[in-house]
């Protein structure tokens, strides 16, 4: 998402230029993210056998990250919401269109996140069909696949704010779809399979990790000049496509 958003973006505008305070937080927060992940896993290969500490490294691990979240969200609410310009001058948000009330905004919402669950069943129903017919494996159809047409919203979003040189909105949505994963949706599953009788520890193999904090390492290193070009976006995709490819060949059972 981020790659393509940079290099459609860049293409159209040439060097493009954001709020570097602004993103380095959400480009931090990946890296611990990475981090908080990686330590479960990779902790978890010297502590095993012993299950029972295993399972309370990832549900003290998932408390921690559940706060960080928390406390994330906190602090991005209580910043100015401001937008720039490609030169940098502050501008106050405009929307056109009419303005929804709260109401009304819960009740879409509401109704969008039903939609999402009922294609989401359509979509888990779907997977052991599409691994037979093209001879993929679950664990890369579970990488690859699955992320991309389970955020595919989020992907167009981004990718045409980018090309409408926002660059803000679309860094935030690129990298807050990622953290939202890492630091919501993954701790919290941790809680919700314990809370099911079939306990979920934090722990990913050494080609997940790896990709977790390449991919963690780029991104944040895009921010660092608060700039971005279309370069940069195919190199994002590169990264992306190398490790697609060995997800591609990597045995059904890990």
């Amino acid at each position: 998402m981020l790659g393509l958003s940079l290099l459609l973006g860049g293409l159209k505008h040439g060097t493009q230029k954001f709020d570097r305070n602004r993103i380095s937080v959400d480009a931090n927060l990946v890296i611990l993210a990475a981090i908080a992940i990686s330590i479960p896993s990779l902790f978890s290969e010297l502590i095993e056998p012993n299950v029972q500490r295993v399972e309370m490294l990832s549900l003290t691990t998932a408390a921690v990250v559940l706060v960080l979240y928390a406390l994330s969200i906190l602090y991005t609410l209580r910043q100015p919401a401001t937008n720039h310009t490609a030169h940098g001058a502050a501008i106050e948000p405009t929307h056109a269109g009419p303005h929804w009330s709260t109401g009304q905004s819960l009740l879409i919402m509401a109704v969008a996140v039903a939609g999402l669950a009922v294609m989401s069943e359509f979509l888990v129903g779907s997977l052991e069909v599409v691994t037979e017919t093209f001879g993929l494996s679950e664990f890369f159809v579970g990488i690859i696949l699955v992320p991309i047409i389970g955020n595919v919203a989020e992907h167009l979003v981004a990718v045409q704010v980018a090309m409408k040189n926002q660059m803000d909105l679309s860094l935030s949505i690129a990298l807050g779809s990622s953290l939202q994963i890492a630091l919501f949706v993954a701790p919290l599953l941790v809680f919700i399979s314990l809370a099911l009788g079939n306990p979920m520890t934090l722990e990913f193999n050494h080609p997940e990790i790896l990709a977790m904090v390449a991919a963690s390492i780029i991104a944040a290193l895009v921010a660092v000049d608060a700039r971005s070009n279309w370069l940069e976006g195919a190199m994002l995709i590169a990264v992306y496509l190398i490790l697609g490819i060995g997800f591609f060949f990597l045995p059904a059972m890990m």
